[in-house]
């Protein structure tokens, strides 16, 4: 089948390199920008696990090839599948209204773009207002992207589910037959209208994003009632009623798209008339959270940090990933610099990005290598929970560090085992 991917997005690229490789031909066509001349030059703008090799794969196969925004779509192409940017409405309205009319094939229109509730039913609006006529020129379903940043290509390729708001049993068929090769072990798809799909996709972010400060909270509580957070998430976890996903406390959640769903979902309730009181106050936790390691070492030094070294591990928002949108790491590289702290930083990927951000600044230096980063500082800060942060070696670390404190964001660490190697230790409601 020939299909034409839309957009530069984590989402756009994994779903043309996906369905290229089970023998689609898909043109993806790119907007201009940064992560256009990135694809231009041979290099994935995403740091994914698979990714970049899959791309390259299907390219040099000449299933997938890279186009721009202005190319037309294929000829014996019938499904435009749109994975744009939050704040490419505009764009994908236009995409559409573009597109040729009058033809033997109908359009199906592939909606994976996180836009407003609704935005769909405009888009097949738009669709229709060409032809002058809906049934003859296609239909306009929602697949809400449900990719996980850091294992994206499996949670595409191998899905718990699929999300499909559809009301057009052609397009319903259609859909359901581009997805089969990645439906197999069970059906997955679960069908409903597309207004029900676009605001499911927002519903389970903001209980996810719920789950999290609920967890901060109770960690946060549970530091003044000398109650240790991991027995009490352990014990809630039991529940069959609550399972134990997302139930991990730490120093707040980042994420450009998870964070946006957040606010994207509150700004729906607001706009309905509705006071969107829980999810401001999941917001505000969150905020709050992300500056609970600078109070801890802010405490433990006596309210006096001017002139101390702090080394952070970890930037990304979240492991495997090269992205530091909306990361814990920034707000409290920021209280450290309000301080007169300087800060040493290592990630495994993150950190041209924190470069980028920062600029040049004599209080931030980017290092290589974790240990090197250690060395000399009064303070180590765990704030992503790249799997090398796990088992560090704590002799050279003890050996490096100026003052033995560690301070752990994600409670990778046992606090028992920390303390007995000679170190001070900070977790998130551990003891």
């Amino acid at each position: 089948m020939e299909l034409d991917v839309y957009g530069d997005t984590l989402c756009a690229l994994v779903s043309a390199a996906a369905l290229a490789s089970s023998g689609n031909r898909v043109l993806l066509h790119v907007p201009e920008g940064h992560a256009a001349k990135q694809l231009a030059k041979g290099d994935c703008p995403f740091r994914e696990p698979g990714l970049p090799e899959l791309m390259a794969e299907q390219a040099q196969a000449g299933r997938l090839v890279l186009c721009t925004m202005e190319t037309p779509p294929q000829r014996q192409g019938e499904v435009i599948w749109l994975a744009l940017s939050p704040d490419s409405y505009e764009l994908a309205q236009s995409v559409i209204a573009g597109l040729p009319a009058n033809r033997a094939q109908r359009w199906v229109v592939v909606n994976q773009s996180t836009f407003p509730v609704g935005s769909s039913e405009a888009l097949q609006e738009t669709l229709a207002a060409r032809a002058n006529d809906i049934a003859a020129d296609g239909a306009v379903v929602s697949l809400p992207d449900l990719l996980i940043e850091g294992n994206a290509l499996q949670s595409f390729m191998r899905a718990d589910s699929w999300l499909l708001g559809v009301e057009d049993t052609h397009a319903r068929k259609l859909v359901t037959e581009l997805l089969r090769p990645f439906n197999r072990r069970r059906d997955a798809v679960m069908v409903m209208r597309p207004r029900e799909a676009e605001f499911t996709k927002l519903a389970i972010t903001g209980m996810l994003a719920t789950r999290l400060s609920y967890m901060n909270d109770m960690a946060n509580l549970a530091d003044n009632l000398q109650v240790d957070i991991e027995r009490v998430r352990q014990g809630m976890g039991a529940d069959k009623r609550i399972g134990d996903a997302y139930l991990y406390p730490g120093c707040g959640f980042g994420g450009l798209s998870f964070s946006r769903d957040v606010m994207s979902l509150a700004s729906t309730l607001q706009g309905s008339g509705m006071q969107a009181q829980l999810l401001d106050e999941v917001l505000r936790i969150n905020e709050r959270q992300k500056e609970v390691l600078f109070r801890k070492l802010w405490q433990h030094y006596g309210t006096n940090l001017q002139g101390r070294r702090v080394a952070i591990w970890g930037a990304a928002f979240k492991p495997e990933s090269s992205r530091i949108d909306n990361s814990p790491a920034l707000k409290l590289i920021e209280a450290l610099w309000a301080q007169g702290v300087q800060v040493h930083v290592h990630d495994p990927r993150a950190l041209d990005a924190l470069r980028d951000w920062a600029g040049e600044r004599d209080d931030l230096v980017l290092h290589s290598n974790p240990y090197e980063a250690a060395e000399g500082v009064d303070a180590l800060m765990l704030v992503t929970e790249w799997k090398a942060y796990w088992s560090p070696d704590l002799f050279r670390l003890k050996m490096s560090m100026a003052e033995p404190l560690l301070l752990d964001g994600r409670n990778v660490w046992d606090p028992d085992y920390i303390k007995e190697s000679g170190f001070d230790y900070h977790g998130i409601g551990r003891r």
